[in-house]
């Protein structure tokens, strides 16, 4: 696919005012997802839930494309229409899961490493194959003594940019996720620096290794406090550090940075993208910010819903709600 059709995509996946659903969990990050409901996390279960999303009417409406997973990505929904269909329908963009979840750093206590990359080439294909138009792929990194250390990011980068390029050479825009931990009691400050070495390094690699930066996403943590620090950053402080952070790390020809809502909580994601996006607006930066959530998104939803049928309409009006803020919070315009 020629670089300007990657860009195409790119710029349609940070459209004005519209973000990514991130419904790529894993099989066991779903189980403990339904367990926190009482649902039993069966194929079918599973199936309905994410057909239940992704039929919200005029979701397309604050909800630009869905990373899906492997098994998403294949299943056909109640009628034995492929689930795809409901997205394509709402000319929603779908994208794929790629990594192959994380694992431990030998030598390492608490950094880790994620696999993914045998057998890529192939698994792109098919994802193709099945209407995929853009992958992902995370990586994280733990904020704590004497982390991340060098060889942590240095080797999660080259692996991110290994991804990108065998995705973009199978004509697939990557969605590069590096994620600096919110785990921790660690300072927003420690956040900050241990977010600035990733980013450089991730986007050294990315050049050294060829990859396009214009057929590319960056989908990223803000800069915050860690979850059990004592006098946590607010919003404004949020914005600022991490828009400046951006400025310094990432380059212009990027099309777009999207945020993992990593851990907060839904108003806390939402009111933190706001300042951030209000801080590039004042910086006049040079790539849109935008989301790409999980959590942010399904919390309220999975509640309402709790697997039952009688409950799908209260459970998609819950999640078109929570897009509908999170997507005034992508414009700067959350009402205070």
């Amino acid at each position: 696919m020629a670089k300007s059709a990657l860009r195409e995509i790119g710029e349609k996946l940070v459209a004005p005012a519209k973000g990514i659903l991130a419904a790529d969990e894993s099989s066991s990050t779903i189980k403990r997802r339904f367990d926190a409901i009482g649902v039993e996390s069966t194929e079918a279960n599973r199936r309905n839930y994410r057909e239940m999303l992704f039929t919200a009417k005029n979701m397309s409406q604050y909800i630009s494309g869905v990373i899906l997973y492997d098994e998403t990505i294949k299943q056909n929904g109640a009628s034995g229409t492929p689930l795809t269909k409901g997205l394509k329908d709402q000319n929603v963009i779908i994208g794929i899961k790629v990594d192959g979840g994380l694992k431990p750093m030998p030598g390492s206590a608490v950094e880790q490493y994620s696999e993914g990359l045998d057998g890529l080439p192939d698994r792109l294909a098919q994802y193709s194959k099945l209407g995929a138009q853009f992958t992902k792929f995370r990586v994280v990194f733990t904020v704590g003594a004497g982390t991340p250390t060098d060889r942590c990011i240095e080797e999660n980068a080259r692996t991110l940019a290994r991804y990108a390029t065998l995705s973009q050479a199978a004509g697939l825009v990557p969605m590069v996720e590096p994620e600096v931990l919110m785990d921790g009691s660690h300072s927003v400050q420690e956040c900050q620096d241990a977010t600035k070495r990733v980013l450089s390094e991730v986007f050294y690699r990315l050049v050294r290794d060829g990859a396009d930066l214009g057929g590319l996403l960056l989908k990223t943590n803000m800069v915050l406090s860690g979850s059990e620090a004592k006098n946590r950053a607010v919003s404004r402080e949020v914005g600022e550090r991490t828009i400046q952070t951006f400025l310094d790390t990432v380059p212009a020809s990027v099309p777009g940075i999207l945020f993992l809502s990593g851990g907060q909580g839904d108003d806390e994601a939402t009111v933190n993208l706001n300042a951030c996006v209000n801080e590039a607006n004042k910086a006049h930066a040079p790539w849109q910010v935008s989301f790409s959530y999980g959590r942010g998104l399904q919390a309220a939803p999975q509640k309402a819903w709790r697997g039952l049928e009688a409950n799908k309409e209260a459970a998609q009006a819950a999640f078109l709600e929570r897009s509908r803020l999170t997507s005034l919070a992508r414009q700067g315009k959350l009402p205070r």
